[in-house]
């Protein structure tokens, strides 16, 4: 079955235009995913969102001097479309020679565009250098299980076979791991991310997750449906009172993807980790 981003840019040779071209954004529908996870748009079963940030930002002043800037865009998880990561990578060089009167105005632009082609409002926050410099860098919740002793051998699929809890034993944790890996389902990359779990329901077993998170190693999906996969593993496991996942993926072509997944309504911080 052909991949929804076959008719992208994605994994083709594309010319770079420096000025202004909105029609550059490609939509893919999150609905063939949502089927393949047995999801419906009108009933899913998680809120969320999925952060963008731009570390390759810059445009014109009128008087023809550039500005740098960081990117922050934040596309609702309910949202009908994503946005192909090259088309969005190219669209963001498309505004390199092109003037701005103010960053209100550019990101009035950035809204009106991420928002058409997602099919939901996009907030944007447009940041200087020393604003994100000052931030630092983040570290992550809980405890993190990166060290536990464990045997894998299968990496093409997700296995959530593997995941074991004690259902006897309720608990609230937070746990997280660096060794999430995916490819791209179009041009085969590898993308690297770090994963949190946080809930509340019976136990999980800390080494089964690492296990399952490493089956992903060679499956091929986007950031947000490996994310949404397996926040739903999860969910049929522990049948949770609340349950959060989320990823942080490094950055590519100046772009990193940071989906969010919970049953709880959240407005999570944004904060780069030492690889992004």
């Amino acid at each position: 079955m052909q991949h929804p981003a076959e008719h992208s840019p994605l994994g083709k040779s594309s010319q770079y235009i420096a000025e202004y071209s909105p029609e550059l954004l490609f939509p893919i529908s999150r609905t063939t995913k949502w089927a393949e996870l047995g999801l419906e748009g009108a009933n899913l079963p998680y809120q969320g969102v999925d952060y963008w940030n731009c570390y390759e930002l810059s445009w014109l002043l009128p008087s023809g001097k550039p500005v740098v800037a960081i990117g922050e865009f934040a596309i609702p998880a309910d949202s009908p479309n994503i946005i192909e990561s090259k088309s969005f990578k190219l669209y963001l060089n498309s505004l390199n020679q092109s003037a701005f009167t103010s960053w209100d105005e550019l990101q009035a632009t950035l809204v009106h565009d991420l928002s058409t082609v997602a099919g939901k409002p996009v907030a944007v926050r447009l940041r200087s250098l020393t604003e994100v410099a000052e931030e630092g860098v983040a570290t992550l919740p809980g405890q993190c299980i990166d060290e536990l002793d464990i045997s894998v051998s299968q990496y093409d699929h997700p296995q959530p076979e593997l995941l074991r809890c004690d259902a006897d034993r309720v608990v609230e944790e937070s746990l997280h791991s660096h060794l999430l890996k995916s490819n791209c389902p179009v041009t085969g990359q590898p993308d690297w991310g770090s994963l949190v779990v946080e809930y509340r329901g019976a136990a999980l077993d800390h080494a089964s997750l690492l296990a399952y998170l490493v089956s992903f190693r060679q499956h091929a999906d986007f950031h947000e449906q490996c994310v949404e996969r397996i926040f739903l593993d999860l969910q049929r496991l522990l049948q949770p009172q609340a349950l959060t996942v989320y990823a942080r993926y490094v950055r590519r072509g100046g772009l990193d993807i940071n989906p969010y997944r919970s049953t709880e309504a959240l407005t999570p911080e944004n904060g780069r980790l030492a690889r992004q």
